[in-house]
C-alpha cells in the first residue's frame, strides 16, 4: 500500500493535482526488494514465519527491511519539472530536508565522501555506499534514498534508520555471508547517534520536509485510496510483480 501510494501521489501530481511530501511507518514490517533484484534472494520462508511482508519498489537498489519500530520512512512526489535533469543534483536537492531532519535530531549526518566496497549487493544496507544518496553518521551508514522519473513526475523515497534490527534485517535473506556484528560495522541508527525518541525523530522529519516544501497538512482523497488500494492488489501485492525475475515486464 506505501508503494502504491506513492504512485497514485505522482500521477495525482502529474494532472495538476497537489505534490505529496509524507513520512510513513510500515505495519507490519516489511522486506521491500529493488526493482532488478532477483527474488532467489529472499528467505521467503523466514519472512512468512516471521510475518515480514515483501514487495517490490519501482526503484532500483537492494533489499531494504522496514522494521515497524526501526525503520522511519519518507517520500516526496512532484511534476518531473520541477526538479534538476541531472540525477545527482536532484538527489542533493532532494535529500536537503533529510539532513536538516538529522541535524534536527543531533545526528551528525552527511553524504558518504567517497564509495565503499559492496558486502553483499541484494541488501541495500550492504551495498557499496554511493556519495549520491547514501547518507552516513559516524561513518556508517543511516539512510538510504531512492529516486524514479516517470515521464511528468519524479519520486523520491527513503529510509532513516531509528534502530538498527540487524538479525531481523539479515534474515529476510537467503545465505547472507555477513553476521550481525559485521551489519553493525556498516550500519547505524538514530537512536546511537542521538537520545532522541523515535516519536521526536518522526517530528524533526516531518517538520524538514514541511518547511522545505512549503506543504500544509492534508490527506488522501477518497478517490486516491480507492485507486491505491487496488493498485496494491493488482500489482505490489501480487506474485507476478513481487517475484517477477531480472529482466521481466
Amino acid at each position: 500500500m506505501q508503494m502504491a501510494l506513492d504512485e497514485i501521489a505522482a500521477e495525482t501530481a502529474a494532472a495538476g493535482g497537489p505534490r505529496t511530501v509524507r513520512v510513513y511507518q510500515w505495519d507490519p514490517s516489511c522486506l521491500s526488494v529493488g526493482y532488478h533484484q532477483d527474488p532467489e534472494t529472499v528467505d521467503w520462508d523466514a519472512c512468512e514465519a516471521a510475518g515480514i511482508d515483501v514487495t517490490r519498489r519501482q526503484t532500483g537498489g537492494g533489499g531494504i527491511y522496514h522494521d515497524t519500530h526501526g525503520d522511519i520512512s519518507y517520500s516526496i512526489t512532484a511534476p518531473a519539472a520541477e526538479f534538476p535533469s541531472d540525477l545527482l543534483e536532484a538527489y542533493h536537492e532532494l535529500c536537503e530536508p533529510v539532513l536538516d531532519a538529522f541535524d534536527r535530531m543531533g545526528v551528525n549526518a552527511t553524504f558518504v565522501d567517497s564509495e565503499a566496497e559492496a558486502l553483499y549487493t541484494p541488501s541495500c544496507y550492504l551495498r557499496g555506499l554511493h556519495p549520491a544518496h547514501d547518507i552516513v553518521a559516524g561513518g556508517k551508514k543511516i539512510s538510504g534514498n531512492a529516486q524514479y522519473r516517470r515521464k511528468d513526475a519524479v519520486i523520491q523515497h527513503g529510509s532513516l534508520t531509528y534502530s538498527v534490527e540487524a538479525e531481523r534485517h539479515l534474515s529476510t535473506f537467503v545465505d547472507p555471508p555477513t553476521d550481525a556484528d559485521a551489519f553493525r560495522n556498516r550500519v547505524t541508527a538514530i537512536d546511537e547517534q542521538s537520545r532522541i525518541s523515535r516519536a521526536d525523530a518522526v517530528d524533526a522529519l516531518e517538520s524538514a520536509l514541511s518547511e522545505w516544501s512549503g506543504a500544509s497538512e492534508g490527506s488522501w482523497t477518497d478517490e486516491e485510496l480507492r485507486q491505491a488500494r487496488e493498485r496494491a492488489a493488482d500489482k505490489y501485492d501480487a506474485e507476478a510483480w513481487v517475484r517477477r525475475t531480472p529482466g521481466q515486464r
